[in-house]
């Protein structure tokens, strides 16, 4: 019988292929044993993650998503496509993030998109692996990293601090706020088109005000 699961590694990333004839209990608990057993291997790296050999929905990506996290010391960073140029960004992306901006140890990950006017407050960092929906807020007191689109309203910097910074894959904030500077968009936002669908930025403020820059680009000068 076929593995109901195979892992394959590569530069900033992992693939797991999935038997499409598994039933998806079987799926989930030899993923388990497998990131336990590679726990050593992998460490505490961080890393995109691309799904293949079967289609899962969001419910069935959060699950996967759990079960690498109780099972292995990987920070999932990003959940990668199948189409060339986005995974190109997506990786991109990834990197100019770990390095652009410093780790934060004491950091929150949180999967799963916010909707509804829901809240999502933490008094450290945040990564949030989904959508910030319109009317829905996110507030750190510290940096802001979501792996999706930012739509609704971000705050970070609440702790007063200079050199914060929000960072999404697709940045339409209904308003957005770094430590003492604000930014407003005029009207409800628009998702963007792009080729890929991904227009990763990360804000941050320079000279009095908050500024944008793609993270496809080379780290700019925030002082």
């Amino acid at each position: 019988m076929r593995e109901a699961v195979v892992l394959k590694s590569y530069q900033n990333g992992i693939v797991i292929r999935l038997n499409p004839d598994a039933s998806f209990q079987d799926i989930l608990e030899e993923l388990a044993w497998k990131f336990g057993q590679s726990r050593p291997f992998f460490g505490n790296a961080q890393m995109a993650v691309s799904i293949e050999g079967r289609s899962v929905d969001r419910e069935e990506e959060i699950r996967i998503l759990d079960v690498i996290h109780d099972s292995s010391d990987v920070e999932v960073a990003c959940l990668v496509g199948h189409d060339e140029e986005t995974d190109r960004l997506f990786l991109k992306a990834l990197r100019q993030v770990k390095r652009r901006l410093p780790g934060d140890e004491d950091g929150q990950f949180y999967r799963g998109s916010l909707t509804g006017r829901e809240r999502l407050e933490t008094e450290s960092s945040l990564i949030l692996l989904g959508d910030v929906g319109y009317g829905c807020s996110v507030i750190s007191t510290k940096d802001i990293i979501i792996l999706g689109g930012l739509y609704g309203k971000a705050y970070a910097g609440g702790n007063g601090q200079e050199g914060h910074y929000v960072v999404a894959l697709e940045m339409e904030p209904e308003s957005l706020t770094i430590g003492d500077f604000k930014y407003r968009q005029r009207g409800r936002p628009k998702k963007r088109a792009t080729l890929s669908g991904i227009c990763p930025e990360v804000a941050f403020v320079r000279n009095g005000r908050i500024q944008f820059e793609s993270l496809t680009k080379e780290a700019p000068d925030r002082h």
